[in-house]
């Protein structure tokens, strides 16, 4: 029997996140969603992950406008979101009221698919953002955060998908957001949790380290369902592996793509202009389409090592740099080996970067960092350095779940706001984002009453 493999297609989220910073507008791409809605793809990552933040801050987009305008004209896909948890698209944990309002109105507004992970594989914090989508309808898909450590076993993380599918998971993905799984490590990831759980299995890489259509070659031999893919002039480096290239090389090897090759043709032509446009304005930097190993040896993502240059850099240190990466698996582990993720890679960047300039480990401790050990991300996959923890925290450690000592916020904030907000929308949009969003807001009203003085001049 033929095996069938279809793709979820990126370039509309992650691929442009990875690779130009989220910053490719709605205006760059609407002409060709009728196209991509031809395609055949098991799914369109179109939401989430950064893009919401970017759209407040740096394009002038309501996210939620920009989703249901994508639905419109994708009526013959699924739409996919990545959703952090109870993080949801931001960075802190929010209180459960939120959570369902949030997932509510994703789904209300177009969403069909959310791909729901938490940083340190708590499934406690992916309970109430499940059991929402399920019951707003939408799929759930669990999303295991895949990393190497000592505590990071086989075992584990079939036991994170058997947690996942209980709570109302459709389908598991394996999240390797380093691109730091070899083809060895996805065969039997991928094949152990066919057998342990009977549901589809996905895979998202990236193609940082060069391992991605290796990893993903033979996560398709081992039964995988799904791949994520980017079209061909958006793949590579930071991002995901090319759709075209492997459904070439799939069906050469006898599987069935069950996607249309000449209309995902169509859609790589038309953004092979903007790819053109963005490394000529400097947009799109010719380092994140590069293979990069360190990833291998230290387990950075792309967007963290980023960061990290970009912290050296404003501090006038790179000459540290290699310090700093020779003390982030120092922090992993002090910290019971989080995934590097967001926000952990974050936390444990700028805590790797503090130790090395202070010259003196956790002299200088950042705020995140007292907030993990404290317990407020959530349970660490391994143990934590109990000694650093008593120093920085002492005894004020959560033993459950964080989000059930935060109180309600959603009616709360709808009331403060009045009628700055105009939607259930805009109170979620100040929730995640209050500063940013606050100014989108009085940039909105002066646009439109800007509009309405020039037509009231025209009349």
């Amino acid at each position: 029997m033929t095996k069938k493999i279809n793709f979820t297609e990126t370039v509309l989220r992650d691929a442009n996140q990875s690779l130009i910073a989220t910053r490719l507008p709605f205006s760059a791409f609407e002409e060709i969603l009728p196209v991509i809605d031809k395609c055949g793809y098991y799914s369109i990552e179109c939401w989430g992950g950064a893009t919401f933040d970017t759209c407040l801050r740096f394009l002038g987009e309501d996210p939620w406008e920009r989703l249901w305008k994508i639905k419109e004209k994708t009526p013959n896909t699924k739409r996919q979101m990545l959703l952090r948890g109870q993080n949801l698209l931001g960075y802190k944990h929010y209180p459960d009221d939120v959570v369902r309002k949030f997932v509510e109105h994703s789904v209300k507004n177009g969403i069909d698919i959310i791909r729901i992970f938490d940083a340190l594989n708590d499934t406690r914090n992916l309970k109430v953002a499940m059991e929402e989508t399920v019951k707003q309808g939408a799929i759930a898909s669990g999303a295991i955060s895949y990393t190497t450590s000592p505590v990071h076993t086989l075992d584990n993380f079939v036991k994170i998908g058997r947690e996942m599918k209980e709570m109302g998971a459709s389908t598991i993905c394996i999240k390797d957001m380093a691109g730091i799984m070899g083809p060895h490590e996805s065969y039997d990831l991928v094949s152990a949790l066919k057998d342990s759980l009977d549901m589809p299995v996905i895979l998202h890489t990236h193609c940082t380290t060069g391992l991605a259509f290796m990893t993903a070659l033979k996560a398709a031999e081992a039964g995988a369902d799904v791949i994520d893919t980017a079209v061909s002039c958006f793949s590579g480096g930071t991002s995901q592996p090319a759709t075209e290239t492997l459904a070439y090389a799939l069906r050469h090897l006898g599987f069935e793509i069950g996607c249309d090759t000449q209309e995902i043709k169509k859609v790589n032509d038309y953004f092979k202009t903007y790819r053109d446009e963005y490394l000529e304005n400097g947009l799109l930097d010719p380092k994140v389409m590069a293979t990069d190993t360190a990833a291998l040896a230290y387990q950075v993502p792309g967007g963290m090592l980023s960061n990290l240059i970009s912290q050296l850099k404003t501090q006038n240190a790179m000459d540290r740099f290699d310090e700093v990466l020779l003390e982030v698996p120092n922090v992993r582990k002090d910290m019971g080996y989080p995934p590097l993720v967001t926000p952990t890679s974050q936390i444990v960047g700028v805590q790797a970067v503090l130790n090395v300039l202070a010259g003196e480990r956790y002299k200088m401790v950042s705020k995140e960092t007292k907030a993990y050990l404290r317990g407020e991300y959530g349970r660490a996959p391994g143990e934590i350095n109990k000694e650093l923890q008593k120093k920085i925290v002492g005894d004020d450690i959560i033993e459950g779940r964080f989000a059930d000592t935060l109180e309600p916020l959603f009616e709360k904030t709808k009331e403060e706001l009045g009628d700055t907000a105009r939607s259930d929308e805009d109170v979620l949009s100040y929730i995640a984002f209050p500063q940013v969003a606050e100014k989108f807001f009085n940039e909105r009203r002066e646009r439109e009453e800007k509009k309405a003085k020039y037509t009231i001049e025209a009349i």
